[in-house]
């Protein structure tokens, strides 16, 4: 679980050191921020265009041989980002590091569900994913001491002893998987229509505020149809599978994690913007007070597996996603009245407490939901919804800002408070989501090679 975690770990550190250095690296690299942005926008495209091969590739190869190679792409992507003589040479030496990175995560997540198994599942995934939100809360950090006391070019390097010694591991402690390998054909025009089509919509709602915008978003919304469209007829045989959707516990499980990514990375946009455009705080300051965001779901992920255990599934996301509700509803009296430093403090932690329990249990349950030979394809789908999730939640807020802060009615003294308002009702479908999971997992008895060797023998002519 250690080793397997380390490479998602170097990618969300590498966003988010990225993220809180851009206007050091356009200062360095005498380019503009517009330009600059790029290196942290690409990156993240980047991880988008890969996913939907992730299926196919374990399938193909297998998750151990996988997460090796691409391991060690990353970690030369990143030697080469620190070898970066200009911005643009730095922007195309961080699409190859996402390209990389993209599918890091999806491949732990794999095999930690392989080797966890339906009884041990939820614990795990809860101690696997502590690793993975240390990144932001250590990001900042980093990306400030490299910059007070070295080049930039240290934000990269420093990905390259830990990735080498990583590999290493992997090479010597990750099970190998090659009896899990199936010989499956690539069905090229769905990735032709989904890959592209994925980048467009992200693109499109990252930047909704440009002329172009609508017409990307066009583009994307008619080569996502056409995939679902092709897919459907497809069945097993196609990029995605979407017969997973079938069985309700999935169906449940990949809502909820939809939803619970929405609200998460929509939160995390704007509470900073209430902390820096509403209350004056500076960005540093900001990034302190948000620390106990953070602290509090270090605090609820070791603990979700035992409380699942006891309680049930459905109980612990639910409580957690009603938590995160609760916690969010202070922010709509916060933003028209100004900062209340310890009830935001306690507000945050709660809010993080709660927040931690909503994605482990329903990954678990999800995982859980598909026999074994199905888990390459139904990672797939996860991550997909996971990464969609994000952008049209905080757009859909930005909007409810942009329209608040046009026509502003008089009930509200700041547009982030109907943002808020919004942020809270969209939460209370997510507690209604949380309530479809199953209470328990059930414990599928996975059937040997040889096993079913002998059941197809035993069956009569």
């Amino acid at each position: 679980m250690i080793v397997a975690m380390l490479g998602p770990f170097l990618s969300v550190l590498d966003a988010t050191v990225v993220n809180v250095s851009l206007s050091s690296l356009a200062t360095e690299l005498h380019s503009s921020l517009s330009v600059i942005q790029w290196v942290a926008s690409g990156y993240l495209l980047s991880l988008a265009l890969m996913l939907p091969l992730s299926g196919w590739l374990v399938d193909r190869v297998g998750a151990r041989k996988l997460y090796i190679c691409f391991f060690s792409a990353f970690t030369i992507a990143s030697a080469l980002c620190g070898l970066a003589w200009s911005a643009n040479s730095l922007i195309g030496f961080r699409v190859l590091q996402g390209i990389a990175g993209g599918l890091l995560a999806p491949m732990a997540q794999m095999m930690l569900a392989r080797a966890a198994g339906p009884r041990h599942m939820v614990k795990v995934m809860g101690y696997a994913a502590v690793p993975v939100i240390l990144g932001p809360l250590l990001g900042p950090v980093l990306a400030g001491a490299i910059l007070q006391h070295s080049s930039w070019r240290w934000l990269f390097y420093v990905n390259v002893p830990v990735g080498v010694l990583a590999v290493a591991l992997s090479i010597l402690f990750l099970p190998k998987d090659e009896m899990e390998v199936i010989a499956r054909r690539l069905d090229f025009v769905g990735f032709l229509l989904l890959s592209p089509g994925l980048v467009a919509f992200l693109y499109g709602f990252d930047h909704l505020k440009d002329l172009t915008s609508p017409y990307i978003l066009g583009v994307a919304v008619v080569l996502i149809g056409l995939f679902l469209f092709r897919a459907r007829k497809k069945g097993a045989r196609a990029l995605m599978n979407l017969s997973l959707f079938r069985g309700k516990t999935f169906a449940a499980a990949a809502t909820t994690q939809f939803l619970a990514n929405g609200v998460s990375l929509c939160f995390q946009v704007l509470v900073p913007l209430y902390l820096i455009e509403g209350c004056h705080v500076s960005p540093q300051k900001a990034g302190f007070l948000l620390a106990p965001l953070g602290v509090g779901m270090m605090c609820s992920y070791p603990l979700v597996g035992e409380f699942a255990h006891r309680f049930g599934i459905r109980r612990v996301s639910a409580a957690g996603a009603l938590l995160t509700a609760l916690a969010t509803a202070p922010f709509i009296y916060m933003g028209r009245s100004g900062l209340f430093m310890y009830p935001l403090l306690a507000t945050l932690f709660v809010r993080g407490i709660g927040q931690g329990a909503i994605g482990i249990p329903s990954l678990s349950a999800a995982y859980s939901a598909v026999p074994k030979k199905d888990l390459p394809m139904a990672t797939t789908t996860l991550n997909i919804l996971q990464r969609l999730g994000g952008p049209i939640v905080t757009t859909a807020a930005t909007i409810v800002i942009d329209w608040k802060g046009a026509n502003g009615a008089q009930f509200f003294h700041f547009p982030l408070s109907a943002a808020f308002i919004f942020l809270t009702a969209l939460q209370g479908l997510l507690v209604l989501s949380a309530f479809r999971l199953p209470m328990r997992i059930e414990h599928r008895q996975e059937m040997s090679l040889d096993s079913r060797k002998e059941a197809l023998e035993a069956l009569p002519d």
